[in-house]
């Protein structure tokens, strides 16, 4: 017999910060423990040392809400770097294969390469991921010179446009920018981002991309380059959104001990489905209530969390439940 969900009661914060340039997802919740005083933390998506922006970090209880966060799609600005590849796919480095010079591509040519990329794709992993294939990780192995048969996984581009070509990085750290209705735009008003040292005077391909859950931006660096017939890394990237959360959303970790939390009600991104006191009781009891609806709902009674449950076949399957 499946064992029921047990009841939770604790309350459930969640702090999205934006992460600083050079530190692993890893550094920046080992710093939030010292900051909170909180041992149990955890994050719902790993952001590059390279890159920056949204980083969901589910303090106390509210690890138990990760599994419910980490498929939330994702969008970025990203700056893929014409005339080289490289190692990592990224600005790390080192550089693998270079051009003498770049043509740069015309935008009929960069939109159909674009074209090819969105939507469904079958994407392979950078080998310097933490991808394990029998055991082992995919970058111990690449860090002593093998690499591992990593299995193509399915992610889906739900937008990816081309925003602007710029001369390098250095024209990029100088520009600003702002939220608008598309996404993250240019704004002379805006805010500047924090780019890692580039690897050379390399035209930079500006992108806008909303991505499902699992997908390497780094990939689509190096893919988009074999499309266009470039060799490419990815030089910059910023994560602007992460499920319901924004980048103006984020505190900066100095500021993360005075920052208010997020309710787990505000994290979740499934629709809400307030229900009545038997069913609420029935749910909490471990039973399956009958349904016409079909999908994932965050059930509330009287606006407090009840459960998370999956609506199937006219039934309510309960997923976790709180008291």
């Amino acid at each position: 017999k499946n064992r029921e969900p047990k009841p939770e009661s604790q309350p459930m914060p969640l702090y999205p910060v934006d992460k600083p340039l050079g530190l692993t997802s890893f550094d920046v919740v080992a710093r939030a423990r010292r900051i909170l005083g909180v041992k149990k933390i955890g994050h719902t998506g790993t952001l590059d040392p390279l890159a920056t922006g949204v980083l969901i970090l589910c303090v106390g209880d509210s690890t138990k809400l990760v599994q419910f966060l980490t498929a939330d799609r994702k969008d970025y600005l990203a700056f893929v770097a014409l005339g080289a590849s490289t190692v990592t796919l990224d600005a790390e480095g080192p550089i693998l294969e270079q051009v003498e010079r770049v043509e740069l591509p015309t935008l009929e040519a960069l939109e159909e390469a674009l074209k090819s990329l969105r939507g469904p794709q079958l994407q392979i992993p950078p080998q310097y991921s933490a991808i394990q294939v029998g055991g082992k990780r995919a970058y111990d192995v690449a860090r002593s010179g093998g690499a591992l048969e990593l299995p193509v996984r399915p992610v889906t581009f739900y937008q990816l446009e081309h925003l602007q070509t710029l001369q390098n990085m250095d024209q990029a750290r100088a520009l600003r920018f702002a939220p608008s209705e598309q996404g993250w735009s240019l704004a002379p008003e805006g805010r500047s981002f924090d780019f890692p040292l580039a690897l050379g005077n390399f035209p930079i391909l500006m992108l806008r991309t909303s991505v499902s859950s699992g997908t390497y931006l780094r990939s689509l660096a190096r893919d988009l380059g074999e499309a266009l017939g470039i060799p490419a890394h990815l030089a910059g990237l910023v994560r602007t959104s992460a499920g319901r959360f924004t980048l103006e959303q984020t505190t900066s970790l100095e500021n993360l001990g005075q920052a208010k939390a997020v309710s787990e009600l505000d994290a979740m991104n499934f629709p809400r489905l307030e229900v009545d006191a038997q069913i609420a009781r029935e749910l909490r009891e471990g039973k399956k209530p009958e349904t016409a609806l079909e999908g994932r709902f965050v059930v509330l009674h009287s606006g407090q969390l009840v459960a998370v449950v999956d609506s199937l076949e006219g039934r309510m399957k309960s997923l976790r439940v709180w008291v």
